[in-house]
Order: structure tokens, then C-alpha cells, then sequence
């Protein structure tokens, strides 16, 4: 946190800057990564995804933060602790069942109910001006006011209608072929006035989209839109995640190496992140941005291309390839393996020869063996073993997991 942050949050109306973050889904969507973690708690340039969204708000100002939780509620605590190493104050608060995005914020009313907060969803990676937003929802006195962003496919999203003056006219969730009248989505992000309680039942799952917005509408309340700039996503599938973590590799400033660095006849060209311990083989190439964790070995006639995470504990053997890529901590290449476009998770080892195709995702602790082919866009559940010179065509479950990924 730099110092005009902190002296913000130690002064004048921008102490009382309230957020809601909030991280009570499953991500079922992101399986098998959310298996064994949160949404909140995926690794974006090995951090867990959550710390660079608190980041953000920190810096902007928000620095009084409650957080729903609901899913896995340990390892956010765990990502977070109490705020303070972000400069933040943090209030968790938990659903003993599932209450809906509007409903979460309900139970965490008595923290909210003193003015007018921000509400943003804990798998948000953005790098959106959102004091603004809070400044012009205060001007205006609307009960809400609904963040909203240009994409080209509004399709899995909220969309809305807006006049000369941002009124919202209409507004439709996940609208099907026939009903896309707007390419203006939701980003689920929100300024409430405490007036908004009065409208969200206690006790009871109910959404801002589907229940809450065409309820005031109906009622005859003013909803407005405010128009976002720069980066938003909400990390909801793998490509998704990937952008993320590709804007955030793009941050990278400079080159910088902690710790004790071992290289002999090797290239790298920055920006890059290396962590403690690391180690290259010879004529192996990193081109950034990359970020790679502590304990991590190269091999030689490795080559990295740009927008790669690599995490701690990692073995690349020789004549590996990885471009574009997220593996996680302790995961093994095996040579000649070539890896594109894809997310590995922890504790996976990935035989010599393989193939890993763009925005496929490989849960923990899964084996490959030898000369293994995996198709695009497939997913491999945590722990199966797949045989050498196996082609992957389709998804691979395993019994011991839930095998849905549709849902949050």
C-alpha cells in the first residue's frame, strides 16, 4: 500500500469507505480447480485471486471490508488474514446456508446499514476505477446504481438498457437468442444505499439479477448504470481465468529475483518474477512476462513464452515448451512435453512427449504417462491416471468427485 493510500484511510470521509466482497459460491464452474479450494483462493500469478482484488479496493480507498463467506470460508480467512498486510480492516461473516448474492449481503447488514457501500464479487479481477463509481452513485442519491461493461458475448451475463442519463430501462439475466437488446453486461458489481435492505428479504436466497433489480423497477425506483473502463472478469471459466492472469502478468515492471539464482548459458529476456532457489539449464529460454516460485527447476532447452505462471517446487526436464500457460506448486514436465494455453494444478506429473492442448485444465495430483495427448478444452478431475499414448478426447472424471461443472 503506498502512502497516499494510507493517509486515506486514516482521514477524512474515505475512512468510512465500505466494501461487501462476496465469497460464498462453489465455482463449480472452475472444476476441478475448486475442488480443494475457493474461487476467491485460484492462483493468479501464484497469489490466491482474492488478494489482488483487496489490493485494489485497499488502493482506492476501500479500506473498511466485510466479506460473505460461505464455500471453504477457512481458506479465504487463511488468504486474507485481517486485512491488515493490505492495509485494509476486514469483517468476515458466514451463511450457514445458501442465501443468493443479495441475500449474503443481508446477513451482513449490520456492518453495511451506516451508508452507502460498494458491493463487489470475490472472484472479480479488475482494474476498474471503482472510487469513481462510489462517487458518482453518492451524487446521484439512487437506491443503486449497477456497474456495467461492453463484451462481446452478454450472453452468460445480466445485460442492460440505458438512456441519455444512465437510467436503466430494462433489464434481463442471461438473456437467450432474441432477447440480447443490449451488449452492456452486468459486471455484478454495485453501489447500494442502506434503503436497499428494506427490499431483500431476511433469511432467504435472493439475487441482485434475478430477484432484487426487477423488483425495484417494478416498485418504480431509479436503477443507474455507470459505465466501466479498463479490465473486468469474473473469473468464471478457464479462459476467463487465463485473461486474468495474463493482465496481471502484464503489471510485471521489471525484472526481479529473490534469493539465490543458478544459470548456466541461459537466456532470459524480462520482465520476469523468480523466486528463491530457482535454477536453469542450459540454452533454456524465459521470454516474459513470466512469474515462477521458489524451488523451481529448469532443465536444459527449456523454452517459457510470455503470460506463463509457474508456482513453487516445479520440475520443467529438458526440451520442455510452456506458453501461455498457469502450473501450479509442485508439478513435474516431463522432456519434450509441450504445454499451451493451459491451467496444471498442484502435485501433477506429466510423463516425456505429451502433448497438453490450448485451454485444457488438469486437476491435483493427476498422472500422465508417456507420449499422452490431450485435446483442447478438455478437463482432467483431480487423481486419475491416464495410460501412455492415451489420446484425451473428452473430459476425464473420477468417481470420488462430484462430476457437475455448471452452476457459480
Amino acid at each position: 500500500m503506498n502512502i497516499f493510500t494510507g493517509l486515506m484511510c486514516q482521514s477524512g470521509d474515505l475512512l468510512s469507505m465500505k466494501v461487501c466482497v462476496m465469497c460464498g459460491g462453489e465455482g463449480t464452474r472452475l472444476r476441478p480447480l475448486t475442488f480443494e479450494r475457493p474461487k476467491p483462493c485460484i492462483p493468479i500469478v501464484n497469489q490466491p485471486s482474492i488478494r489482488h482484488l483487496v489490493s485494489h479496493l485497499s488502493n482506492l480507498g476501500f479500506c473498511d471490508v466485510v466479506i460473505t463467506l460461505g464455500y471453504m470460508a477457512e481458506a479465504i480467512e487463511g488468504a486474507l488474514g485481517d486485512g491488515s498486510l493490505f492495509g485494509v480492516d476486514i469483517t468476515y461473516v458466514r451463511e450457514k446456508t445458501k442465501l443468493g448474492t443479495a441475500g449474503s449481503v443481508k446477513n451482513a447488514q449490520r456492518y453495511l446499514e451506516e451508508q452507502d457501500f460498494l458491493v463487489v464479487g470475490g472472484d472479480h479481477v479488475t482494474d476498474v476505477n471503482l472510487l469513481e463509481f462510489y462517487r458518482e452513485h453518492r451524487r446521484r442519491h439512487d437506491i443503486t446504481s449497477i456497474g456495467l461493461i461492453s463484451i462481446d458475448d452478454p450472453s452468460e451475463y445480466g445485460i442492460a438498457e440505458i438512456d441519455v442519463t444512465y437510467q436503466i430501462k430494462r433489464f434481463k439475466e442471461k438473456p437467450a437468442p432474441g432477447e440480447i437488446f443490449s451488449n452492456l453486461a452486468s459486471t455484478g458489481i454495485y453501489t447500494c444505499s442502506p434503503d436497499v435492505f428494506d427490499h431483500i428479504p431476511a433469511g432467504k436466497r435472493y439475487d441482485f439479477a434475478r430477484d432484487l433489480f426487477p423488483d425495484l423497477m417494478e416498485k418504480g425506483h431509479t436503477l443507474t448504470g455507470w459505465l466501466a473502463r479498463g479490465n473486468w472478469t469474473d473469473v468464471g471459466s478457464p479462459a476467463s481465468l487465463r485473461q486474468a492472469e495474463r493482465w496481471k502478468l502484464q503489471e510485471i515492471p521489471y525484472t526481479s529475483i529473490s534469493g539465490d539464482l543458478t544459470m548456466r548459458m541461459a537466456n532470459i529476456q524480462g520482465p520476469v518474477q523468480l523466486g528463491e532457489s530457482f535454477s536453469m539449464g542450459a540454452n533454456s529460454r524465459l521470454i516474459g512476462p513470466v512469474a515462477i516460485g521458489q524451488g523451481t527447476t529448469i532443465g536444459d532447452n527449456v523454452l517459457i513464452g510470455p503470460y506463463t505462471s509457474i508456482g513453487d517446487n516445479c520440475v520443467l526436464r529438458s526440451n520442455a515448451k510452456i506458453f501461455s500457460s498457469s502450473i501450479y506448486n509442485r508439478v513435474t514436465i516431463g522432456r519434450g512435453t509441450t504445454v499451451s494455453g493451459s491451467v496444471i494444478d498442484n502435485d501433477t506429473n506429466i510423463g516425456d512427449q505429451c502433448s497438453i492442448e490450448n485451454n485444457t485444465v488438469i486437476g491435483p495430483r493427476v498422472v500422465l504417462r508417456d507420449r499422452v495427448v490431450v485435446h483442447s478444452r478438455t478437463r482432467l478431475w483431480p487423481e486419475v491416471l491416464v495410460a501412455a499414448g492415451t489420446a484425451v478426447k473428452e473430459h476425464i472424471l473420477n468417481e470420488k468427485f462430484d462430476s457437475g461443472c455448471e452452476g457459480s
